[in-house]
């Protein structure tokens, strides 16, 4: 781990810890909304002044807060927060890609969504493939593209073998596939296969479960 990275998680694991404790996340919350003084968020907290004064010090000392001179009574001081107070309270970015391929079994359905879902996602291309693949992409995963507006009626499953890359970031949405595969997978997401029911509930959950983790990785990926 180099230093730049060293001092970011550093940095990361100091917000967190002035942020482990209820008082302090309640002055954050109350902060997200507007300034406020001292004296006026001990009496919406009701705590005595020096316990306010304390929990104010932690959150200025790793940045999360800073002070403003009333312009009307300069005697006042009002609390806002920093720019940027929050940022690296998640995962930065990390990792660096040529393209992302999606891999599935039969390249039928979850992979598929995938790759769709990402192109709306990220700039970085995508690609899918499977390691068995089906003979045509499931009528359900097609449905549920077109609940969201994405099309996947012209896809058609292709072998991973053909698909993949040498510099191709790899991501298994598929147990099968990654316990089978023996490249090395970039990550793995343990999906339930929805072919196995077949309803379209089950197609939808697949959707939201791709799409809550791609919003989650996009951002954390750069172009290699």
């Amino acid at each position: 781990m180099n230093a730049e990275r060293t001092e970011t998680i550093q940095a990361r694991a100091a917000k967190h810890a002035a942020l482990a404790d209820p008082a302090r996340l309640r002055i954050v919350d109350l902060l997200t909304l507007g300034d406020v003084s001292p004296t006026d968020m001990g009496q919406q907290l009701g705590m005595p002044s020096n316990l306010v004064a304390h929990h104010l010090k932690v959150l200025e000392g790793v940045g999360i807060l800073v002070r403003v001179r009333s312009e009307g009574d300069r005697r006042r001081s009002y609390l806002h927060l920093a720019p940027g107070a929050l940022t690296g309270l998640t995962p930065t970015t990390s990792v660096a890609a040529h393209r992302v391929v999606f891999v599935c079994t039969g390249n039928s359905a979850r992979s598929q969504l995938a790759a769709a879902l990402w192109e709306n996602a990220s700039s970085i291309p995508a690609a899918s493939g499977g390691t068995h693949p089906a003979k045509r992409v499931e009528p359900g995963a097609i449905r549920a593209a077109k609940r969201h507006h994405l099309e996947l009626h012209e896809a058609t499953p292709q072998l991973l073998a053909d698909v993949l890359g040498p510099d191709d970031f790899v991501v298994t949405v598929c147990d099968n596939a990654h316990e089978e595969l023996t490249v090395p997978s970039g990550l793995h997401w343990s999906i339930p296969d929805p072919v196995h029911t077949g309803t379209d509930t089950a197609f939808e959950a697949a959707f939201t479960d791709l799409e809550h983790r791609i919003q989650e990785l996009a951002p954390r990926l750069t172009k290699a």
